[in-house]
């Protein structure tokens, strides 16, 4: 029997504006704020960043309602700093890495701590711990004509307003620019790809019933409830 399924393809909200951000992969940095490397057991300055992905269809608004997800019992947050290209190529040199971003945005990288425990503890793949429904949280993307290349902002997140991640993207080990070079030696990167840049210290577990918020300075802010 032959059918046709319709594709609905994932999209991320642009601020401001009607249009959507079509969503081609997701790329995530690990380890790449100093105090976070070393709360996770790391040595920053041995360890280079590395990366990890998420499904497209992972992506979720940074205002909608989140079911807790199955299989867990121990859900964190990651509040990140967000690039979306629009742009891409391989072995993209690092002073002409920015011109391939479209825009910024906040980003909550949503864990299930205790299977990425498990998964480390038994040399597997990160998958099931990472790239779950609904891991890839996304407030709308500010487009670079608006906001240009932050190198410096608070970047923060509460959980039932009590403050769980404070800290400064300037703390990144790996900058936007070198993070673009560094992934583009791996993979060809293209507009659509999306790269959470890694979490500030303070990270966190959340269960049902708790409001989490977050934001960048000048980029954007989240605000999700679990239910």
């Amino acid at each position: 029997m032959n059918s046709v399924f319709p594709i609905d393809h994932p999209t991320a909200a642009v601020a401001g504006s009607d249009q959507r951000f079509p969503v081609r992969r997701i790329f995530c940095v690990g380890k790449n704020y100093a105090d976070h490397a070393r709360e996770m057991g790391g040595d920053p300055d041995r360890e280079p960043p590395f990366f990890f992905s998420k499904p497209a269809d992972a992506v979720i608004a940074g205002t909608a309602d989140i079911a807790m997800p199955p299989r867990t019992a121990n859900l964190h947050h990651e509040i990140e700093l967000v690039v979306a290209l629009g742009g891409g190529g391989t072995n993209i040199g690092a002073d002409d890495a920015l011109a391939a971003v479209f825009g910024y945005a906040v980003g909550n990288d949503l864990t299930r701590r205790d299977l990425q425990a498990d998964a480390k503890a038994s040399g597997r793949p990160w998958d099931m711990a990472k790239g779950f429904d609904r891991s890839a949280v996304l407030s709308p993307i500010r487009p670079v004509a608006e906001v240009g290349h932050p190198a410096a902002a608070r970047i923060w997140l509460s959980v039932n307003d009590e403050s769980r991640q404070d800290g400064d993207i300037a703390d990144m080990i790996w900058p936007v620019a070198d993070i673009i070079a560094e992934l583009s030696t791996y993979v060809e990167l293209s507009a659509g790809d999306l790269i959470y840049t890694g979490t500030p210290a303070g990270v966190g577990r959340i269960v049902a019933g708790d409001r989490v918020a977050g934001g960048i300075d000048g980029i954007g802010s989240i605000a999700n409830r679990f239910i």
